[in-house]
């Protein structure tokens, strides 16, 4: 099956006139990003590819390619072209949609789904899945006709998603996930249990406790300088990550837990982040091949143990302020049950 046609909502291209302000000369690019309504959704990056598009042209007829170039005090007229069909397939692929309106879908991926087609997996996408759920409520992000991915989380890791139907709620949760304004909490099952008075843990750069026994984990993260394949914390280079962990349950003897499930939040969002905090820490996620051991129950559990339990944001549109939850899937829920059955010696 191939992709919808576009939206009859975006029938033909749309003309915006814009009045750029009197005053100091700035850049084309950043003064019709200040300019344009909010309700177009359409960020700087868009713009400066309209710009190259030759959609953007003085009253008197001018077109203007440049987005460095100095302005101000200009009449502008922009032409936004009916979004076009993405190439991507559409396929009938089931879903678990948790909430779906006019503007955005939450939706409990499970886990084995990959989020974007990509090299080597161009179909069997979560985005494939939209695009036949979604079909005309689609009306186009970024130019085309397709789903707003905002934020990703890895293919064996299940758990919600707020994916985006148009370029003004595309922005606006991409804005929340910017300045961390999104409550974003996963369960997870490591190795041992993170203790305050671990001499260990305590002497690693980057860790600290918070009251109520919450551990904070701060180091940057960025690509492993021998494994271009996998992320590492880095003392130099890298992206500020911050991970919060409480522990929930331990498994095994209280002197020494053999795991323990956890519930950890993020300030920030960064490729695997958990994945690698957890294992700098010395508390890698069970069943996690790349960054943990695969050992006694790992050997039966086939994907990193970490599930997005619970979603909150503030609607784009309508300034609602929401929140989701997810109970963990049913391979999650029989590990926490075995390790509650077994011994250390067999964990």
């Amino acid at each position: 099956m191939t992709s919808p046609p576009p939206s009859s909502r975006n029938p033909s291209p749309r003309v915006i006139r814009v009045a750029l302000p009197t005053g100091p000369e700035s850049r084309l690019d950043k003064a019709l990003a200040e300019a344009v309504p909010e309700g177009l959704g359409l960020s700087r990056s868009r713009l400066q590819a309209l710009i190259a598009e030759g959609a953007v042209a003085r009253a008197g007829g001018e077109v203007l390619r440049d987005p460095k170039a100095r302005i101000a005090g200009a009449e502008l007229v922009l032409t936004l072209p009916a979004p076009v069909p993405t190439r991507t397939e559409a396929q009938d692929i089931p879903l678990e949609i948790v909430h779906e309106d006019s503007h955005l879908i939450v939706l409990d991926k499970p886990a084995g789904l990959v989020v974007h087609p990509a090299p080597g997996q161009r179909d069997g996408t979560l985005v494939n899945a939209l695009l036949h759920h979604s079909g005309d409520s689609l009306s186009g992000v970024g130019g085309e006709i397709r789903p707003g991915i905002v934020h990703r989380i890895d293919k064996d890791t299940s758990g919600l998603l707020v994916v985006a139907k148009d370029d003004v709620t595309h922005q606006g949760l991409a804005a929340q996930f910017k300045a961390h304004d999104l409550e974003r909490r996963y369960l997870a099952v490591v190795r041992g249990a993170p203790d305050p008075g671990d001499p260990r843990l305590n002497g690693l750069r980057g860790i600290s406790w918070e009251p109520g026994g919450v551990l904070r984990i701060e180091g940057a993260i960025g690509r492993h300088p021998g494994d271009r394949k996998r992320m590492a914390v880095l003392s130099r280079g890298g992206r500020r990550a911050v991970t919060r962990v409480r522990v929930l349950e331990r498994f095994g003897p209280e002197a020494a837990p053999a795991a323990a499930l956890v519930e950890c939040w993020l300030e920030t969002g960064r490729t695997h982040q958990i994945r690698v905090h957890m294992t700098f820490a010395g508390h890698p996620l069970i069943g996690d091949r790349v960054y943990g051991r695969r050992a006694g129950v790992e050997a039966e559990f086939p994907r990193q143990a970490l599930h997005a339990g619970t979603l909150g944001f503030v609607h784009p549109v309508t300034g609602e302020r929401m929140r989701f939850e997810a109970p963990p899937p049913a391979d999650f829920r029989d590990l926490i049950g075995r390790l509650r059955r077994l011994g250390h010696a067999d964990v």
